[in-house]
């Protein structure tokens, strides 16, 4: 299935923005970058925070870093096209779509798993210059894609993603992620009452308080977090920085390499460390080199539960409470949520519970008949060895008891035997019953009774095998960003910066405009701090007094960001 996204551009030409490749339930998270939607001011606070990342990571931040902002495109003076980040990125294997702000964590990873790099168009606002509480395209094109130019940090991307789109999402993951998008929403929303931003707060915070175990997400989530988004390179002693959430934060990028940050070498142990979004990070791990961070990822791939199978990742699947696979030793797997396992006296799995829509699978694909329709109720199945069993000896139509060296005991009359290729049967029954231990299972008068002829849990993932034909599940809800509506008083503020940027981009400033600017500025939007930032800029390049406009800025209130600009301001790229 094909899609594409039409997008009108200022340049005169219509782009189509290709979803080819992605499975269905991923385009829908993909959006127009609208470009031009994006206003002088948004422009103007994406170059003064380029400007000053630029300056300060060009001596600490990894190497790599630099290179890979011209490797993908990427300039100072305007908020660029994902478009043409995508462009650059092929060169690498990858591509980049945009996206509306946060997405759900097994859509953001298993689009990263195809190699594409899910890019947020919103651009943070000039009250959130320093940081941001909601992923924006600083964040995402200036934080996350030069490094993809690498090929080694490239590689553990995707391996990364392979392995996150694996982990088990619990229940609680996904009503935190709810909070989390909701809270960056309002917050970034200029229309958000202080009411309701505390009312997000508290509903956040409550519902992380409740949390009563750590997934196998939440872990990777972790990982994910102390590296390629706040990750250390290099010595310990004095190291670089190239996660994106440093390098898309000046405040943070700042702070992190200072002794107030305590620097930890990267383990395993990272996935131990909570983090909290809304704070400095009091700590940070330092990777020796990109190999390093593949290394702790294999370490933690062998301990997960799509891995280790067996009755460990039952449990985590349980205490999930999530729609998760089954998958067992001839490729049949059970999607749906997993409300109990029964074990034998020798500590093996005798029989598996599943409630609400569960879907049969073999090899990743649904088997005919046995979809989340028809399964709609639940699902249950013993497995293990059977006793004195030859499939050759059943007959249809026979009256068939199935005794399973664990003790549960099937009987019913046998309606089908399905075969699907190297040992996967499954035999369906009428009239059935099912019991363990003097507990009733299955009755006849639920229909007819499907049972997989398996041995063992091998494997346990995150999400339905085959997720197309599943269908919407909680962990895939698309959502999209507010549009912020301007007012008429804004929307003047936001003439004034373009009429710098039409100054410096046509080469046209002098003395002159530059004066009735700052005299206009002054009386109309005297507090705009920015505006006057720009205008010293001006006035440095031609050699301009600019006295009168920095006596006017060191009276208004945003002191360090002033400060910042005006070093900013002779600072030559």
């Amino acid at each position: 299935m094909l899609k594409t996204i039409s997008v009108k551009k200022t340049r005169g030409c219509d782009f189509m923005m290709t979803t080819t490749g992605l499975p269905p339930h991923l385009q829908k998270y993909i959006v127009e970058q609208d470009y031009d939607k994006y206003t002088a001011l948004n422009h103007a606070v994406w170059r003064y925070v380029l400007r000053q990342l630029k300056s300060y990571l060009t001596e600490n931040a990894h190497h790599h870093y630099l290179q890979g902002l011209e490797k993908t495109g990427i300039d100072i003076e305007q908020i660029p096209r994902i478009e043409d980040i995508s462009t650059h990125l092929e060169k690498f294997g990858w591509r980049a779509l945009p996206v509306s702000g946060f997405i759900p964590p097994a859509a953001f990873m298993e689009l990263q798993s195809l190699g594409v790099l899910p890019i947020a168009s919103y651009m943070r606002s000039i009250d959130h210059l320093l940081y941001t509480p909601a992923p924006d395209i600083v964040h995402e094109a200036a934080g996350h894609a030069p490094f993809i130019a690498d090929a080694e940090y490239s590689e553990y991307l995707k391996q990364y993603a392979q392995v996150a789109k694996k982990a088990i999402i619990s229940k609680e993951d996904l009503e935190i992620y709810g909070a989390i998008r909701e809270l960056s929403d309002i917050k970034e929303n200029p229309n958000s009452t202080q009411t309701e931003i505390l009312a997000a707060e508290m509903r956040l915070s409550k519902i992380s308080k409740s949390v009563s175990f750590v997934s196998e997400a939440a872990e990777l989530s972790r990982m994910n977090w102390w590296t390629a988004e706040y990750g250390l390179i290099g010595d310990l002693h004095s190291p670089k920085i190239f996660g994106a959430g440093l390098l898309s934060s000046v405040g943070e990028s700042k702070l992190c390499l200072s002794d107030k940050v305590k620097k930890i070498p990267l383990t395993l142990n990272c996935i131990k460390q909570t983090y909290d979004i809304t704070e400095p990070q009091p700590q940070l791990f330092v990777a020796k080199d990109f190999r390093h961070l593949s290394l702790v990822l294999e370490e933690l791939a062998q301990t997960m539960s799509y891995n280790i199978g067996g009755v460990k990742a039952l449990e985590c699947a349980k205490k999930a409470e999530s729609i998760n696979t089954t998958q067992f030793e001839n490729k049949i797997q059970i999607s749906g949520v997993l409300k109990k396992y029964y074990l034998d006296a020798d500590e093996q799995i005798a029989y598996l519970q599943f409630v609400g829509p569960t879907q049969l699978n073999y090899n990743n694909k649904e088997i005919k008949g046995h979809g989340n329709k028809y399964h709609s109720q639940g699902y249950g199945t013993p497995i293990g060895e059977i006793l004195n069993f030859n499939l050759d000896h059943l007959k249809l139509g026979d009256t068939t008891t199935l005794k399973y060296k664990s003790g549960v005991l099937v009987s019913g009359i046998l309606k089908n035997i399905l075969s699907l290729g190297q040992g996967a049967v499954i035999l369906s029954f009428e009239k059935a019953t099912a019991e363990y231990k003097n507990e009733k299972l299955f009755l006849p008068e639920w229909g007819l009774y499907d049972v997989i002829l398996a041995n063992t849990v091998t494997s346990v993932f995150s999400g339905p095998a085959d997720r197309e034909q599943f269908g919407e599940t909680e962990d895939f809800v698309a959502a999209r960003v507010t549009k912020p509506h301007y007012s008429d008083e804004q929307n003047k503020i936001f003439s004034y910066f373009q009429e710098i940027r039409d100054l410096r981009k046509l080469g046209a400033a002098n003395e002159k405009n530059i004066t009735d600017l700052f005299n206009k500025f002054k009386e109309a939007a005297p507090n705009e701090w920015l505006l006057f930032i720009e205008l010293v800029e001006l006035c440095v390049k031609l050699d301009i007094n600019y006295q009168k406009i920095e006596a006017h800025l060191l009276t208004l209130k945003q002191k360090t960001l002033i400060s910042e600009g005006l070093k900013l301001a002779h600072a030559k790229y």
